[in-house]
């Protein structure tokens, strides 16, 4: 099967994922659904989270790579498997490969963050790193799978990994059998075609929304040119999502049974995240959080009970600093400003004493009194205040100038 084009590919059926959810018993977790009364009174109708950033691996890739590897004929096992990843199907690839005595090899860029390459080694993979970008790192897998005769797993255009990732489906039809509304984020597709299948072969009048990220959404040309289109140059802090071009097995279903695909932007994206941090006591990589965000956006548009599916929680700590750092900004919870002043002793302190004024708490200050841009008797200060919204940002900008500053970032 593992040589065929996608094309050629049988269909991904209910019986194929109630199959996958028997042969996941007892390695994939059940992962709670959790409430989420925020959200709720945004809706106007019950939201539950579906918590697959506490999945096996910290994400959902686990289930369908566990099927697909499960699947393989025992001469292509003694061949050993090979993948291409950042980080959450490198390592659902590598745990599935343990678990079944398979041999796997993972190649991942040059640039992946630490964190994710050591877990893929720690699940038992030999890590390659080759290529700056995920492109070129899929391209070396290939060539690796092409000399070695090893089966090469990709992350979502297979029907076995469709149906692996469809058993969230099932899963949140048994924890929310009322649900009217199953929101998840779509990258190549796999997660979200598999859960469409599942939920509306047994419940047709449940919608399913996909959410994609603005900078990297190839599904909605896709869906209205009729075939995958790809996007140059995907640009999305989600990097679980950041996909140029549609998977073609998944494709097809999502077209078929995906009632609506939107988008969310990276703004979004990280109010999401703050938001699962902050008020379900979650931590949520930014493509999992775009359910999130498509709900934040736009919260009048969705009939309850919803269930948003996380489906991720492998967040570089570098990264999640910098996207709380912009969620808190975007809220008006943060705020940077650079201004000049006259360089003499107690400048600095008036300035604090102005802020104080308006209580705007001072997070860092950088102080710079030698700079070509600066005249003899200035100096530059830029602050970081944490605030309290965008009326309180405002108020302390208002507080700067009619103390005689000059904002000038």
């Amino acid at each position: 099967m593992n040589h065929r084009t996608p094309a050629a590919l049988p269909p991904v059926t209910l019986d194929d994922v109630r199959g996958a959810q028997k042969m996941l018993s007892g390695v994939a977790r059940v992962t709670a659904m959790e409430g989420s009364r925020h959200l709720s009174q945004l809706v106007g109708a019950p939201v539950h989270l579906k918590c697959e950033n506490l999945q096996r691996t910290g994400s959902f890739k686990l289930r369908g790579a566990y099927v697909r590897i499960a699947g393989l004929l025992p001469e292509e096992r003694a061949a050993g498997v090979v993948a291409a990843s950042a980080g959450n199907h490198a390592q659902g690839v590598a745990l599935a490969s343990s678990l079944l005595g398979v041999r796997s090899t993972v190649f991942m860029p040059k640039g992946a963050p630490l964190p994710k390459i050591s877990a893929t080694r720690d699940y038992g993979a030999e890590v390659r790193l080759q290529g700056q970008v995920v492109d070129e790192t899929l391209a070396a897998a290939q060539e690796y799978a092409a000399e070695t005769g090893a089966v090469f797993i990709h992350p979502f255009d297979h029907p076995d990994i469709i149906a692996g990732q469809g058993t969230v489906g099932l899963e949140i039809l048994e924890q929310c059998p009322e649900v009217r509304t199953v929101v998840v984020g779509i990258g190549g597709g796999g997660l979200a075609a598999g859960i469409a299948m599942a939920v509306k072969t047994l419940r047709p009048d449940v919608r399913i929304v996909g959410v994609q990220a603005e900078g990297a959404a190839a599904y909605p040309p896709s869906l209205a040119a009729g075939r995958p289109v790809a996007v140059e140059h995907p640009a999305t802090m989600a990097d679980g999502i950041k996909v140029g071009r549609p998977g073609d097995v998944p494709f097809r279903i999502i077209g078929d049974l995906v009632d609506e695909v939107r988008t969310v932007t990276e703004d979004e994206l990280a109010a999401a995240l703050l938001l699962c941090l902050e008020r379900a006591k979650l931590v949520v990589e930014p493509a999992g959080a775009s359910p999130v965000a498509a709900l934040l956006s736009d919260p009048g548009s969705f009939e309850g009970p919803v269930v948003a599916v996380l489906s991720g929680g492998n967040v570089d700590p570098v990264l999640l600093q910098r996207v709380l750092r912009h969620g808190m900004a975007a809220q008006g919870r943060y705020l940077a400003v650079r201004l000049r002043l006259t360089d003499r002793p107690g400048a600095l302190a008036s300035l604090l004493g102005a802020l104080s004024v308006v209580d705007a708490n001072v997070l860092d200050v950088s102080h710079v009194r030698t700079d070509p841009r600066l005249g003899l008797t200035e100096a530059e200060v830029e602050l970081h205040l944490e605030t309290k919204g965008c009326e309180h940002c405002a108020e302390v900008g208002e507080a700067l100038r009619a103390a005689g500053y000059t904002v000038i970032g």
